[in-house]
């Protein structure tokens, strides 16, 4: 058996796709502009990229960027006083922190001085509170972005069996979450799990996102199971060249593929989707904001 690929890079451009066609109808029916603010503390250089490509790609959706970069040591009143003014602000329907902020900042003090209604990543206490107990929420976006592939891939996915890796607050347990409320039979693994192959082998859907390179091997996985790859791994590979590096996954990516029936690549997988999620999320808010109806298909 040979998996199909699914191609988190297409399907990621037609979630933006249908975020800029909500985007054009809410401006010329309603002459609102969805507008979404990102806060960058410090120079961490991949959150500078990250930062730099939300802000790209929301402009091309059509909605208003604004960005907030700030030195690594402002301070905590400082940081918050920004966030206020963002709340505040009637234009700014979404709000991101990128993570992480530097040491001296308390992150979760800093994201639940967010809005709930505008936490566009899904992060605020109230936002957990209401996706664990099935209440409408705003959904963090990989988990958002993985239910939205498997959606697509399965259709239903009501009585089918699912194992997450993975116990994080970002990813595993929004995951779980999302899948129960999809009338998925859930399982979250993690490291301390016993027997956790045999756990694993049982699932018609696994959802890898323990944060370890190729940690799951092939044998490990159902035959004909959807697997989800949620890690982004940086191994050496010298074979490129002197300090050359290569992108791995969670999962053994060759060994999976032979035997699932369905699998997401690293690169080009879940993480595309993750800043497309975060756009649908950003009009989500807006709709909800201006008592709108929401967006079909982009939100759980």
């Amino acid at each position: 058996m040979t998996a199909k690929i699914i191609d988190g890079k297409a399907f990621a451009a037609q979630v933006r796709a249908q975020v800029a066609e909500h985007v054009t109808r809410l401006k010329s029916e309603h002459g609102i502009t969805p507008g979404l603010a990102v806060v960058l503390v410090g120079e961490d250089p991949a959150s500078q990229v990250y930062v730099r490509s939300k802000g790209k790609m929301t402009v091309e959706a059509g909605m208003k960027s604004v960005e907030h970069r700030l030195d690594a040591d402002t301070s905590e009143a400082d940081l918050l006083a920004v966030i206020e003014q963002l709340n505040n602000d009637p234009e700014i329907h979404g709000i991101l922190v990128q993570l992480p902020l530097p040491g001296h900042l308390n992150e979760d003090l800093v994201i639940n001085s967010i809005s709930p209604e505008k936490d566009v990543d899904g992060f605020h206490i109230s936002n957990v509170g209401l996706l664990g107990t099935g209440q409408k929420s705003m959904v963090p976006c990989t988990p958002l972005g993985c239910l939205m592939m498997l959606r697509d891939h399965h259709g239903s996915l009501s009585g089918m069996d699912a194992v997450v890796i993975g116990r994080s607050n970002i990813v595993g347990k929004p995951m779980a979450q999302l899948l129960l409320g999809d009338s998925c039979t859930v399982t979250i693994a993690h490291s301390r799990t016993k027997d956790l192959a045999d756990v694993v082998r049982r699932a018609d859907i696994v959802v890898a996102a323990v944060g370890r390179p190729e940690m799951v091997p092939g044998d490990w996985i159902k035959p004909g199971a959807t697997v989800i790859d949620v890690g982004i791994n940086r191994l050496d590979a010298p074979e490129r060249g002197e300090g050359k590096t290569r992108l791995v996954g969670d999962v053994d990516y060759d060994s999976c593929a032979a035997v699932a029936g369905a699998i997401t690549p690293v690169p080009g997988g879940v993480g595309p989707m993750t800043i497309a999620c975060l756009l649908a999320n950003t009009v989500t808010a807006c709709c909800r904001s201006n008592g709108l109806a929401e967006p079909e298909g982009l939100t759980a």
